[in-house]
């Protein structure tokens, strides 16, 4: 082949080549990537060829295709919510220790300095002791299954219930926790159906980040038959209990720490029950006589030595009553239902004008406000006596009022809430920072947790 025709073959292989090139490129498109701050490989906007490195693509919303549509949530719902998953006996606030959650910090990469330098010249550090896991007190809940009497606890901004202990104690009727939740006190009958046995335990000890250190069983020792009454001091370190001796009731003072029991009470009426408001050197333990719709009631107050026995209030049809930490109030009801509040002090009465039950309130940690569960309707009939032997059942609303001024504010209404049940509400009790406020549903016995903040 001649020069001349050789240079000519070339010039045509490179016109060709040119043509392929800029018509791949052309079906691409011609506008230009953005300028996002990155350098640009020049030779990979023109390689027709693609690439094997992923290129970035705008994100697009995932498809839900399970059928679920967002609904807005009830801010009541999140409020209100069931603690147990059975029904309870009785139940206690305390404080449990447990880990923190560890944020763990992002790994630094060395720099090219760091690396370089030889051992010889970095500084010599000895061995240095694990540090112990960061821990925190936080408040809990224990309670115990009416069914089998197992204690279940949980912490209560983290509802997790988890078994605590496995003594098979059945058909426990009522249950009390003393000595910050280390002690435990359950009454149920016994076989024959009639006698009421008391069993003292004490719990197994704690094993941090768990539940227990693999003993799950409560010891303990029974007190005297037929126990008609339990009150745990303020404190939890001690409680007070009645029972029959002879023709006389008897009252006694047991320390849960040394087990230790002082009697300080015996009366020939034998029909009592028992508050223990406040302790201490000004402690005081408040006694009412059983309430019934058609019978006076009365109530006396005496120290925790057993002196001073001092009548309160008396000549009450239906008297019902529930003292203030301070107990310098008292608040009362008939067998009306209408509540009242009466002054030590001034020995006055006012009317708060709501209908239930002192045993369905709690007060507040200063004596000036009390947390009430309030029937929304009451029918006829012999108060309290149909409500306490079950024919009656209230459907409460959730209610604060103020003792001072006497303003009323409705807190919640459950069974207006989503998924929302009827409530009668007991044994209403708040944690020390009036956060929550914890009841029993006398309908099934479950414990709830009311958010007040």
């Amino acid at each position: 082949m001649s020069k001349r025709n050789f240079i000519l073959l070339i010039i045509i292989l490179i016109i060709i080549t040119i043509s392929i090139f800029g018509f791949l490129y052309f079906q691409k498109g011609t506008t230009l990537p953005a300028d996002d701050g990155t350098d640009t490989n020049f030779f990979s906007e023109f390689n027709p060829f693609g690439s094997n490195k992923p290129t970035a693509t705008t994100p697009t919303t995932p498809v839900d295709v399970s059928g679920y549509q967002p609904t807005n949530v009830d801010t009541q719902q999140l409020q209100l919510m069931k603690v147990s998953s059975m029904g309870i006996a009785g139940f206690v606030i305390f404080t449990k220790e447990r880990l923190k959650d560890v944020v763990i910090p992002e790994q630094t990469i060395p720099t090219s300095e760091e690396v370089g330098t030889p051992i010889s010249s970095k500084k010599s550090v000895g061995a240095k002791k694990p540090t112990p896991p960061a821990t925190e007190f936080m408040p809990a809940l224990r309670y115990v299954e009416k069914t089998t009497g197992n204690i279940y606890q949980t912490f209560i901004d983290k509802i997790e219930e988890r078994k605590f202990t496995t003594t098979l104690i059945p058909k426990v009727y009522d249950a009390y926790f003393g000595n910050r939740g280390g002690s435990v006190v359950m009454r149920y009958l016994k076989g024959n159906e009639r006698t009421i046995e008391t069993f003292l335990g004490t719990m197994p000890k704690e094993l941090l980040g768990g539940d227990s250190g693999g003993n799950t069983e409560i010891k303990g020792s029974f007190l005297p038959d037929n126990i008609k009454d339990i009150s745990i001091s303020p404190d939890g370190s001690k409680m007070f209990y009645l029972f029959n001796s002879g023709d006389n009731m008897i009252g006694t003072i047991l320390n849960f720490s040394t087990n230790k029991k002082v009697q300080i009470f015996d009366s020939p009426f034998t029909e009592w029950i028992s508050q223990w408001p406040n302790s201490g050197t000004t402690g005081t333990i408040a006694l009412s006589t059983k309430p019934s719709a058609n019978v006076p009631g009365y109530m006396y107050k005496m120290s925790e030595t057993g002196k001073n026995l001092t009548k309160i209030l008396g000549d009450i049809n239906g008297l019902t009553t529930q003292t203030s930490p301070n107990g310098k109030l008292v608040l009362y009801s008939d067998n009306n239902l209408f509540l009242n509040v009466y002054d030590t002090n001034t020995m006055n009465s006012s009317i708060l004008g709501i209908r239930t039950l002192p045993e369905k309130c709690v007060w507040g940690k200063l004596g000036d406000s009390i947390y009430c569960a309030v029937p929304k309707s009451i029918e006829a009939g012999d108060y309290p006596d149909t409500w306490y032997q079950g024919e009656v059942s209230f459907s409460d609303q959730f209610w604060k009022i103020d003792i001072k001024t006497g303003n009323a504010t409705i807190l919640i209404d459950p069974l207006a809430v989503e998924k929302g049940e009827e409530v009668d509400g007991t044994k209403l009790t708040l944690d020390s920072g009036e956060n929550y406020l914890f009841f029993v549903n006398k309908k099934d016995n479950f414990l709830w947790k009311l958010n007040l903040k």
